[in-house]
Order: C-alpha cells, then structure tokens, then sequence
C-alpha cells in the first residue's frame, strides 16, 4: 500500500500546533469560557436551555449558580425522550444515535445521546488530535503506509420499540458507521464486518482478513484486543504479532487501565518495534490524549465541545479546568455537546500538570470492576446475589470480588470471596454458574464480554469460613462502628490479602 503519511503530516502539525497553543491556564480560561458560551447559544432554545435560562446566562459563574450537577438518573427521562424522536430535548434539533453503557442503580443500561455535533466536534476531534500528538512524537513514522485494525462494537441493545432511523448501541458502533467513506480505504475489518455482534462468528472473520493485511496501528479496548491478537497468532503460526504484522508500530488504547496487560502485549509484540499511546474516550466524551512519548499523562482536550469542572475529593463546590491544583484527585463534571449539563460521570483523575494540563485516571467514584472494559457496579453484583441466593435458598454473611487476568491458557475472569450464612442447596460450580447468568442479565456490558466465552472466562467463587471477613476487618482496625467490608475492587490487593490472612 502506498504510504501517505508524508502527505497527512501537514493536516496534523497544524492540529498540534493549535492543541499546543493552549498552554497555561489563561489560554485553558479563554478556551474553556469560549466553549460553554458556544454550548449555552446552542442550546438556549431547549427544554433544559429554557428551564434553566441559558438565553439570559453570561459567565461560567452565572452558569455554575443556576444549574446543578447531576448523575445520569437525573436526566434518564430526558435521554428517553430523545430516544423516542422528541427533538430539542437536551440538545438542539433531534439525536438518532445513543451510545449504550453500563447502567447505575435505575437500570441496566444507561444511553448516552450521540449528536452530530458531539461526533464532529468532540469524537472524531479527539481522535484526530491522538493521531497528530503521535506524528508528532514519531518524526519517522510511517503511519499511513499501512492499514488500521480497528475494533468496534454493534447496535445490539436493550431497548425495545427502537424508533426508525434511530441507532442504540456500542459508541465504536455508531464512529465505524458514521465515519467518513475516506477512512475506510485505510482500515480494516470492512464495515459489514466490523458491526456484526455474534462474536463468535465476528472473531474469526476479524483474525482471517486481518492477517492478510499490511497494519501499521490498531485501536481499541486492551482486553478485547488481547484476545484478536491471540486469535492471529494461533492461526498463523506465528510466534509474536509482528511476524505477521511487521510495520506494526503502535496501539491506540483506552477504556481501561493498561497495567495489568502489559507483560501480556510484551509476550507476543517485539517490543523493539511497539508503542502504545492511551487515549481517555468513553461513551460521554473525548477527553484527553497522551500527547508525549515519555509520560502517561494525558493532555486535557479544552477546545473541542466539553467545558470540564473539577471536584475534590471532600469539597462541596466544583472549580473550573483553569483553577485546578497539581497532585490533586478530583471527580470530573462534564458539559458537552451531546447535551449532558453539569454530568457527573463517575471517573476520578488526578492532575499531573496545569501547565500544560495533564490528568491521569485515578479510577471510579464508587466501587466497581472494569478490568474488561465490562464496568460492573456493586448494585449489579448485589442485585445478582439476591437472585441466585432466593433462587437456590442461600444467604450470604459477606462477599467480595475482584479481577483475575489472564494467565497459562485461562481467559480473565471475576473472583468472588463468599462467607455464607446458608449455603445454597445446589453445588457452589452450580451457583457461581446461576450467579454468572444473573450478573450478565443486569449489566449489558458485562454480559458482552461473557458472549460466547471470548473474552471473559465464567466466574469462579472460592468459599471461605464463618467469620473471615470479621477477623479480616479486626486485623485492618475498622471492625465494629467502622465496619464495612468492600464489596468490589479493580485490583486483587483485597482479596490476596484475605486469602493470605485466611491462610495463615
């Protein structure tokens, strides 16, 4: 394939440029005050812009004073209205697209509105400024002179009655579909193939079409990308990824931490020839890239559609991007261009830099498992015990799960410390399957990774003796008024500890 990326060079050192020139906090302020305005005049003839006021509102503080922050219940009836094809709901004009995520406690799913706008301005915005800090790193790439593998979901949803015209489901769904017809001549797998959502049947078209193509960069989630790169490797025989691929030079990552997959990319990359690059997209927004090759500090991405707030950690007032403090962990607000006001999203960063500035994830406001990419939530697993346990008559003293990642042949799985009260009337290999069902029946995203048994390994539930976790919590001093047992956690540092003080 002819390589291009000489020709591409200047489009994205003029992306760069402009993304640099947005430096200290007086820039970031004149950016960021620019795009809350923009978004206000937007939306000022809107349901919210009208309840709210937007017409008569001047400043970020005006702002600030008049509309409160909210979580994604808050505006599940509007996003529903939207859904159903009422127009100038929470954005001008009508939504078609919404992207489906993990739910919080009023839901299984929770659809986040996709506008034209927010795929213009923001999405395709963020990529592309990805793709212009990695240029910019990497003097000698030869990006373009090859194919990208890009990995996306499918409009499979939980909606029923979907109106005409409208499409729900993965947000890589809707990017794929709706992306220019230019891009397609550098990517793979086709369109047809890329939105299938059988998995089963989607994997190996993905591994037989990409082995034979020349890719330079692939993109997507690092669990789900593991498991495909595996795949082409076993069908090819080959030892490592570049023996098939050998002008592969990175990968785009995000959704998840990368930590844990590290030593697992090493084991079937040449690390010679591999870079990575993290991204922080999701379903509500494009946020932030790494824009060096020698920090995995994001830059903070103030000029394309989403004006950002800050809240630390104990205080009960957010700040602007433009008052934030170094090594401070804050939870992120968002106001953005797909109609989400003052949307508390549920991640914590923490700023690395103000000058420019950089964040890093610190992880979720509550406690959760994504080490998939499958973010389950403690009302998912909770609601799941409930059922398996009335189900086969058990009843749980205490509980508490965490990752396993993938290791000697065996997909990552969810494992699960259980102290029972009454142990269930079936086998624990029969409960912890019954348990699995449940899980994938409240939480969509889970319930993908377990489809056909790709990515995600069933759970498994190690049973441990009455009174574990009391003698657990004595031995961290919070036993007694204090006592709460930590229901899920991202790392296993938990778990280990329990097993180990079970044991000794």
């Amino acid at each position: 394939m002819l390589n291009v990326t000489s020709l591409a060079r200047p489009y994205f050192a003029h992306l760069r440029k402009g993304m640099e020139a947005i430096a200290v906090p007086a820039d970031t302020e004149a950016a960021q005050r620019r795009v809350l305005s923009w978004l206000m005049h937007k939306a000022k003839a809107t349901a919210v812009g009208e309840k709210y006021g937007f017409a008569s509102l001047s400043s970020y503080e005006d702002y600030a004073s008049r509309v409160p922050a909210v979580d994604y219940e808050a505006v599940r009836p509007e996003v529903m209205r939207m859904v159903r094809g009422e127009k100038n709901v929470l954005w001008a004009g009508r939504c078609r697209s919404f992207a489906q995520s993990s739910g919080t406690s009023g839901g299984k799913s929770k659809f986040i509105p996709v506008t034209d706008a927010s795929l213009r301005i923001n999405h395709y915005a963020g990529a592309a400024l990805s793709v212009a800090a990695y240029l910019g790193g990497y003097p000698q790439s030869r990006l373009f002179g090859g194919k990208s593998l890009i990995l996306g979901g499918s409009f499979a949803n939980e909606l029923a009655d979907v109106p005409a015209g409208v499409c729900v489901g993965d947000l890589s769904a809707t990017l794929i579909a709706r992306v220019s017809p230019a891009v397609n001549l550098f990517r793979v797998p086709d369109r047809r193939t890329a939105l299938m959502a059988d998995w089963t049947k989607k994997l190996p078209l993905i591994a037989a079409k990409a082995a034979k193509e020349d890719v330079t960069n692939i993109s997507g989630v690092p669990s789900w990308f593991l498991t495909v790169l595996q795949t082409i490797i076993k069908d090819t025989g080959a030892s490592v990824i570049h023996d098939v691929w050998p002008n592969l030079e990175v990968f785009f990552h995000g959704g998840i931490a990368f930590g844990p997959y590290r030593e697992q990319y090493r084991a079937i990359t040449d690390v010679s020839r591999m870079r990575y690059q993290e991204n922080y997209n999701a379903s509500e927004g494009f946020f932030a890239i790494q824009d060096t090759p020698d920090s995995s500090a994001m830059r903070l991405l103030t000029d394309i559609g989403v004006f950002y707030e800050f809240l630390a950690l104990g205080d009960e007032h957010p700040v602007p991007a433009w008052k934030v403090e170094s090594g401070r962990i804050y939870e992120l607000i968002i106001t953005s261009c797909n109609g989400l006001w003052r949307y508390r999203i549920g991640d914590t960063v923490r700023v690395e830099s103000v000058e420019p500035l950089r964040i890093t994830i610190a992880g979720r406001t509550k406690s959760f498992i994504n080490a998939f990419g499958e973010e389950v939530m403690e009302w998912n697993t909770d609601a799941a015990l409930t059922s398996a346990c009335k189900t086969t008559g058990a009843s749980v003293a205490n509980y508490t799960a965490a990752p396993v990642y993938a290791d000697g042949g065996h997909k990552g799985r969810h494992q699960w410390l259980i102290e029972w009260n009454h142990e269930p009337a079936c086998d624990i290999s029969t409960f912890a399957e019954l348990l699995d069902r449940e899980l994938q029946r409240v939480n969509s995203d889970y319930q993908a990774k377990r489809s056909g048994g790709i990515f995600l390994d069933p759970l498994e539930i190690i049973s441990v003796p009455a009174g574990t976790f009391d003698r657990w919590l004595a031995s961290t001093g919070k036993l007694g008024g204090q006592r709460k047992v930590p229901r899920l956690s991202n790392n296993r540092d938990i778990v280990d500890y329990i097993l180990k003080f079970q044991q000794s």
